[in-house]
């Protein structure tokens, strides 16, 4: 996957998004009339999804891991099902840290894997029925918010309150998954993750709605190992200047930094240029935990070395109405109880 073009972050139209306009009002007409389509499965347990109306990261897979400790506590076995995005599996497969790698499965499905039952499947009724047959009383669902094919008991939809909807254009013009006013109509839920004021168009959305409007920020979580060492951040996600920014703001030294895409499929040649620039430098090799479970499943000496030597500063999603959201999800539970 290519990085984001900065134009997609930017209000209105640059030139870029001008001349892709066609394109992107071709493909939001395409997707929001497939978004709005009915369901063509109905899985036997509660699915809860957990999306976005952008392309990009959000914070969905810490915001399922928090959402999953939480149901825990009160009682409910969860598990996730996700397509898998990065891996080469198709699924259904039941994935399992000691035997899939990233490169089989994606990063996301590992590292959920880690918290209950996880199902990777580009067809989600399929995965769904395999869910089935786990101890899961709860299905979480892991983005998948645009897909139809598969009947959602409750959609909980993140935006980040600093970049929003972007330029508010459908792909490839913007960000946009479908036009944010179709959207809109299949979300139950509105999450503001973040500071700031971009999200206001869809508070505006969820508010004609009348839809509930959570908060929730995502903390990183000091490392001791950083303190007092030079380092080297690199990271391969969404948007790979939060991660830096989230280190500079819990007082690390970060003297240089490597953006790679969402995803990104780590080569040899993209170690080797990262530990000697590392070690030129005595700089300390900092990523994320996406990044780092991708290396660490990756074959050869390279990989073992980087992940044995770089340090992982980790993010937790804080729910700030979490009780309220487990009352919503409990009274959603409830009412699918008395339809079956």
């Amino acid at each position: 996957m290519s990085k984001a073009p900065d134009f997609w972050w930017k209000p209105g139209f640059s030139l870029s998004a001008l001349l892709l306009a066609p394109a992107g009002w071709i493909y939001g007409l395409l997707s929001g009339r497939r978004m709005l389509t009915r369901a063509k499965a109905k899985s036997r347990l509660p699915v809860i999804c957990i999306g976005n109306f952008v392309v990009g990261g959000v914070g969905k897979t810490p915001f399922a891991i928090e959402l999953a400790y939480r149901l825990r506590e009160e009682g409910y076995r969860p598990g996730f099902l996700l397509r898998g995005y990065g891996g080469r599996e198709k699924g259904p497969l039941l994935v399992a840290g000691e035997v899939h790698g990233a490169g089989d499965v994606g990063d996301e499905a590992l590292l959920l894997a880690r918290y209950g039952p996880t199902v990777i499947s580009r067809n989600r009724p399929a995965g769904a029925a395999l869910a089935e047959q786990q101890p899961i009383d709860v299905l979480l669902m892991d983005d998948g918010f645009q897909n139809p094919a598969l009947a959602k008991d409750l959609s909980l939809v993140l935006v980040d309150c600093a970049t929003g909807f972007g330029n508010g254009h459908c792909l490839p013009a913007g960000p946009l998954r479908a036009p944010a006013h179709k959207q809109i109509l299949k979300t139950d839920c509105l999450v503001l993750v973040g500071e700031g004021v971009a999200a206001e168009q869809a508070v505006h959305l969820a508010g004609r709605r009348a839809l509930p409007i959570l908060h929730a920020h995502l903390r990183p979580q000091p490392n001791g190992e950083l303190d007092g060492r030079k380092l080297f951040a690199f990271a391969g996600i969404g948007r790979p200047e939060k991660f830096f920014a989230s280190l500079k703001a819990l007082g690390y030294q970060v003297k240089q930094t490597r953006a790679f895409a969402d995803h990104h499929s780590y080569s040899e040649a993209d170690v080797r240029a990262l530990l000697t620039e590392a070690e030129e430098a005595n700089l300390q090799l900092v990523t994320t935990a996406k990044d780092m479970v991708r290396l660490e499943t990756s074959d050869g000496e390279l990989f073992h070395w980087i992940a044995s030597t770089a340090q992982v500063l980790d993010l937790r999603m804080d729910i700030d109405d979490e009780d309220r959201l487990i009352g919503l999800i409990r009274e959603t539970l409830r009412k699918r109880s008395f339809q079956q």
